[in-house]
């Protein structure tokens, strides 16, 4: 369940940095029609992620949306507004396959416009690569942000989305130069996470809790982005092995923001790893009453399938891979997350080595990327092509776990070999 827990922190930095988190939606796109303008519904809330008078703000701004579409359809202000609570709205609910679609073509229509101010147009570029990062869509992203920070190249915000890209597709060093940027402009909870990343991928651990703590600092308590980087930094102690650390933090999460889904989820694999089953079967049942979060799911499926509970883990696949579906209809790229459950659920290295070189396709230089083929191809007892992935995936400098384990697994594999 290691490479799951990995899986998870990588989506966590990312989906935070991106303003956005990775799951599915179970339905399709429903739209209001506002004079000529569509424009999405917004979906209720379940009752544990209503938050009170956050959700009634929630609705209200969404409804004085609509009104000022209703007298000039043509409202960039609106429009933009729209996005931006489709994205929180994405990260908050799990419902993406309704929201990031509906961010993409509100922003898709403003950048139609022809009319449109400096300002305006700068910031539905930074939304739309905040949305492709989110789907995954990296290049896309980079391409969009390396526009927009033409149009503005002051703005902390932007500089952020090229980490995340810059990160994404390998190019370590233009990423910190991007992050070193950011942080001059403005230091808070977003810079000092995307610092945090960077230090952590190039084997800084400890300066890379520090910068986390610093982002903690800076948001507002029970807020949505700070309980998020909160949860990052949870994730961070939780890889790591450093269970008693990462369970404070998630408590603390929850009684900022109760039923935090992503906090309440990393309880049970706090249970999970320390062997206690039905506590951990029980805490994550109550994470995907929350959301349809698929990694819930997935972590549910590690369950069963450590306890040999088959009829239950085939159960629990099936509706894994039709939320994975959904995803991919909706334009997000999965292909680690199938390599991850071919290989870690279904023991199926070939299938799991198909996805993982799609991936690699698009982006060779990333060192999640190499870790996961390694891991693959150490699985398949190729050695000669594990060792060049983890040469690609080290050259970091990073501690990651998994990468330390790996190495060690590989050197005994060749020592057998040679024998």
């Amino acid at each position: 369940m290691e490479y799951l827990q990995t899986l998870r922190l990588q989506k966590n930095l990312v989906l935070f940095l991106a303003f956005g988190i990775l799951t599915m939606a179970s339905c399709e796109t429903k739209t209001n029609m506002v004079a000529s303008v569509k424009v999405a519904d917004l979906l209720d809330r379940g009752d544990q992620i209503q938050l009170g008078k956050e959700w009634d703000f929630i609705q209200n701004f969404y409804s004085k949306q609509l009104i000022a579409l209703r007298k000039d359809p043509k409202d960039v202000a609106a429009k933009l507004n729209l996005a931006e609570l489709f994205i929180k709205e994405a990260r908050v609910t799990g419902e993406h396959g309704h929201y990031y679609p509906a961010a993409l073509d509100v922003v898709d229509q403003i950048l139609a416009t022809k009319e449109l101010s400096k300002n305006q147009s700068f910031k539905a570029m930074t939304l739309k690569a905040g949305v492709q990062l989110s789907l995954h869509e990296f290049s896309a992203a980079l391409i969009t942000a390396k526009t927009a920070v033409q149009v503005n190249p002051n703005n902390a915000q932007i500089y952020g989305v090229l980490v995340d890209c810059f990160v994404e597709l390998g190019d370590y060093e233009a990423a910190v130069a991007a992050a070193d940027k950011m942080i001059s402009i403005k230091p808070d909870i977003r810079s000092y996470s995307r610092v945090s990343y960077l230090r952590e991928i190039h084997g800084d651990k400890v300066g890379a809790e520090d910068a986390l703590t610093l982002a903690v600092k800076a948001g507002y308590p029970g807020y949505e982005e700070t309980a998020w980087a909160m949860q990052t930094l949870g994730e961070l102690y939780l890889l790591y092995g450093e269970y008693d650390k990462a369970e404070i933090v998630f408590q603390t999460i929850l009684e900022d923001r109760a039923d935090y889904p992503f906090a309440v989820a990393a309880l049970g694999t706090i249970a999970y790893q320390k062997k206690d089953f039905k506590k951990a079967e029980e805490i994550t049942q109550s994470a995907m009453a929350i959301i349809p979060e698929v990694g819930f799911y997935t972590q549910m499926a590690q369950i069963y399938k450590e306890q040999n509970r088959q009829e239950e883990f085939e159960e629990i696949i099936a509706e894994v891979f039709v939320m994975l579906e959904d995803d991919v209809v909706h334009g997000h790229n999965m292909n680690l997350e199938y390599a991850d459950i071919y290989l870690n659920l279904l023991d199926d290295a070939e299938k799991a080595l198909s996805y993982a070189q799609l991936e690699y396709g698009k982006r060779p230089n990333n060192i999640d990327v190499n870790r996961v083929l390694a891991d693959i191809y150490n699985e398949q007892g190729d050695v000669t092509k594990a060792h060049m992935h983890l040469a690609s995936a080290s050259s970091t400098n990073s501690k990651h776990p998994e990468l330390i384990e790996l190495k060690k697994v590989t050197r005994y594999s060749k020592a057998l070999s040679s024998i």
